[in-house]
């Protein structure tokens, strides 16, 4: 395995990243509009944070994928 690995990988979730990255935006654009509204929809708030939360996760995991932690 050489350093290539890397950059492929890097190539390889960098369209799925940044798709997550923007949809993750738009959701605190939409929870804070929920939010404002005299009768905010509690219910749909809180799944939106959830699918947050889940965007978060699958960011996290691949960033890690992409440059991952070598101990020697």
């Amino acid at each position: 395995m050489g350093d290539n690995d890397t950059g492929d990988a890097a190539t390889d979730f960098a369209p799925e990243l940044s798709r997550l990255k923007e949809e993750h935006r738009d959701l605190d654009g939409a929870i804070e509009a929920l939010k404002v509204g005299i009768a905010g929809d509690q219910l749909q708030i809180q799944r939106l944070k959830k699918r947050k939360l889940f965007l978060r996760d699958r960011i996290a995991h691949l960033e890690d994928q992409m440059h991952p932690d070598i101990i020697a």
